[in-house]
């Protein structure tokens, strides 16, 4: 995963501004908002009634990664691709309790911790059936890991692409090899702009 907190905000702020992703409107749940188990359900209905899976992102308000991961799902050349395959909804999980402006979704915490979120950093994404049964999350195997696995977030490095590719091909089954490689690329693409940034 990508550590944007090594460059400094000021540099973070100039990779996304060269990256064209500053400033991102505010995408935390407000005090208040709507529980997980709606979020959840919300989701479900629309998984079933188009006949697709659930990526759900726990993410925070102030998450450079989450932002990336934002502008990845908005961008129109992978926009249509990822929305036949899914129904994307997003539970905010990693807000400052001292932020009148921004929540943590309530119930959200305890739902990623029993999806194996606990301590995962954000974003962490997990993919799941339209009856909110995982299929697989963005933790990859990592043998260095005291864990055995490392959560990948907004995926930069290859073995990080490469993970999400995994994600994509188990959760989106149907899919083509071509739509496949056209979000590879893509990824790719704009990996290689923040390593080089």
């Amino acid at each position: 995963m990508l550590h944007l907190r090594r460059m400094g905000w000021s540099g973070c702020i100039t990779l996304l501004i060269l990256l064209g992703i500053a400033p991102l409107p505010a995408r935390a749940a407000m005090p208040g908002g709507p529980s997980a188990a709606v979020i959840l359900r919300r989701a479900e209905v629309r998984a079933q009634a188009g006949h697709k899976n659930i990526l759900l992102e726990f993410g925070a308000s102030w998450c450079v990664n989450c932002k990336l991961y934002d502008r990845m799902l908005a961008d129109p050349s992978l926009h249509a691709i990822l929305h036949k395959a899914f129904v994307f909804t997003e539970m905010d999980t990693g807000e400052n309790p001292t932020d009148r402006l921004h929540a943590n979704t309530p119930g959200g915490v305890a739902f990623e911790d029993a999806l194996g979120g606990k301590d995962a950093g954000w974003p962490f994404l997990v993919i799941l059936n339209a009856k909110g049964r995982p299929i697989i999350s963005s933790f990859r195997p990592d043998a260095k890991a005291k864990s055995g696995q490392t959560n990948i977030g907004y995926p930069v490095l290859p073995v990080e692409v490469n993970w999400f590719m995994t994600m994509v091909r188990r959760g989106a089954p149907s899919l083509s090899r071509a739509e496949r490689a056209k979000v590879r690329a893509w990824l790719t693409a704009v990996a290689a702009k923040i390593l080089r940034g």
